[in-house]
């Protein structure tokens, strides 16, 4: 695949105050009560995730840049894996926002599927992206993150940027230390990759830092059809234990 375009600038959004919720999360001790306040609101958003998501069926969840707009290749070609993950039976899960989340979400939706989002609240505000059928909007990075693990049997990671980068490697860090199981991580777009697994082959394989055979865990490609043959592997895979999940009980509000 040829090295794509860079990305077009995003015309600058309206900057609102930082998120003191957070800031003052990570400034160290506070008052107990304060601390205790807080750990309620956070098992509150992790409670709002769950409600909303146990039922969204099997998930493939699909990591990018906000960055990329429509005339751009790269979301072009997550338009077409999210409609091909949801012709193999995916829910596909994204960040909810623009840019690669929005692309996959579309394809999801053109081709029959289910689009759900785990959107975040940013400075720079994002929105949740016109495609989705259901989405969270979360406060803490970390709940986002447990979210858009938990409920997928594959992942997808389009080009993107230190956002991208940190949902990988969190990714990658969970099946090599046996966390979660050995779900596919596809990486698309070899070009784009090749530097990173260059460097993971050439410093942390050669130093010692991660085994020579974890570099397996990751797949590169340029081909949907990859993608999609992996994904319908995964989904086949784990087939029983997708028609075990649990089932609604309408008395307690559920959809």
């Amino acid at each position: 695949m040829s090295a794509a375009p860079e990305p077009t600038p995003d015309v600058p959004a309206p900057v609102h105050p930082p998120d003191k919720h957070n800031r003052v999360f990570l400034s160290g001790p506070r008052a107990r009560l304060s601390e205790l306040a807080r750990v309620i609101r956070i098992a509150a958003e992790f409670i709002r995730g769950f409600r909303s998501f146990h039922f969204v069926g099997p998930c493939v969840t699909v990591f990018g840049s906000a960055r990329f707009k429509e005339d751009h290749p790269y979301y072009a070609l997550a338009r077409d894996i999210g409609r091909r993950l949801a012709l193999a039976g995916a829910t596909v899960m994204t960040g909810g926002g623009p840019g690669i989340m929005e692309a996959a979400n579309r394809g999801a939706k053109e081709g029959g599927g289910y689009s759900i989002g785990c959107n975040i609240q940013l400075p720079m505000e994002q929105r949740p992206n016109p495609y989705l059928d259901r989405w969270v909007t979360f406060r803490y990075f970390f709940v986002r993150k447990v979210l858009l693990v938990k409920y997928s049997y594959a992942f997808v990671i389009m080009p993107g940027g230190f956002g991208t980068l940190d949902e990988l490697f969190e990714a990658v860090t969970l099946v090599q230390t046996r966390k979660i199981e050995s779900f596919p991580l596809i990486l698309v777009g070899s070009d784009y990759w090749a530097p990173l697994l260059d460097f993971v082959r050439g410093t942390l394989v050669r130093a010692g830092t991660i085994a020579p055979e974890d570099i397996n865990l990751l797949t590169p490609t340029d081909s949907p059809e990859v993608v999609e043959g992996m994904v319908r592997n995964a989904l086949q895979e784990h087939e029983a234990e997708i028609a075990t999940r649990p089932r609604r009980i309408r008395l307690l509000g559920e959809r």
